[in-house]
């Protein structure tokens, strides 16, 4: 018997793949995908074949194709990612979040910002956060965990999608992923039993699922994020807000650094652009710089 589903853990060689009539299987990967050089993803949809439909045991027969494939974090047929900050407690890491948002940009997904702990600053507090990353035309969300808040306009956003939900630690994020996901934990622990490696799970990235086709990736915290596989050069087009001032650059690539006449640093002067930004924008080129080609 062949069913479909989605894999929504990967661990020691082993996939766990929820299926809509009949829950969780345990699988094992065909040698094929090995031949091949395909590794299965967390998210990938999938044909498996079921061995025992009492154990939930099956094998992975074949790999849909993807829509698309992360590389960090490593999930596929992502729809958009949501990265979830605390506005305070600790105070926003702009460097941290300006990497998520450039790794983002660079794989192509649209990413939508939530700061949550919003009971723990003051409005002009959350108004100056919101004009930072909305200038630069992301999407901004507010919420409280703890008072419960904002949590609608986060559920409205997650509907129908595969969202690939990320943040540094001791923001609040799993609070939050149990409040929009109250069956999570239930699943986690079906999942748990079934690999029988308790809480030692959280390292890996794990697909919950929210209901209908709305599904969440849960990605382990982050403190620290390397940017990787493009050059200075590009950094540029992955901060969204310089598009419109670029045309007024005398230098065409121009780096935006040392030029003059630099039509971003113009609009840099006059406030248009947030120095927050243009600061780690300086600070990651000289990152890139410095690395070394081997």
């Amino acid at each position: 018997m062949y069913m479909q589903g989605k894999i929504i853990k990967g661990i020691a060689g082993f996939y766990y793949v929820h299926t809509e009539e009949a829950g969780i299987f345990e699988c094992k990967a065909k040698g094929i995908f090995r031949k091949e050089k395909i590794k299965p993803l967390v998210g990938d949809n999938v044909e498996m074949e079921v061995l025992d439909p009492e154990k939930k045991t099956g094998n992975i027969t074949e790999i849909l194709t993807r829509k698309n494939a992360l590389v960090r974090p490593a999930v596929a047929n992502i729809d958009q990612a949501l990265v979830i900050f605390a506005a305070d407690k600790p105070s926003p890491n702009f460097n941290l979040l300006d990497r998520f948002l450039i790794m983002m940009e660079h794989q192509q997904v649209e990413t939508v910002i939530c700061f949550n702990k919003q009971d723990l600053v003051e409005s002009k507090e959350l108004d100056k956060l919101k004009s930072i990353y909305e200038e630069c035309g992301y999407q901004i969300t507010f919420a409280s965990a703890m008072e419960q808040k904002g949590l609608e306009e986060i559920r409205n956003i997650l509907v129908g999608k595969t969202t690939t939900v990320a943040g540094p630690s001791g923001v609040g994020k799993s609070s939050l992923i149990n409040l929009l996901a109250p069956g999570a934990e239930m699943e986690t622990g079906v999942l748990s039993e079934k690999i029988d490696r308790g809480k030692h799970t959280t390292r890996h990235s794990q697909l919950l699922h929210i209901e209908g086709h709305t599904y969440i990736v849960d990605t382990p915290g982050f403190s620290s994020l390397y940017l990787m596989g493009f050059e200075k050069e590009e950094l540029k087009h992955y901060f969204r807000e310089f598009a419109a001032y670029e045309p007024y650059c005398r230098f065409q690539g121009c780096s935006h650094i040392h030029e003059p006449d630099c039509g971003v640093k113009t609009a840099l002067a006059e406030g248009k652009i947030s120095s927050i930004r243009y600061d780690d924008y300086r600070m990651l080129y000289k990152e890139l710089k410095s690395v070394k080609k081997y």
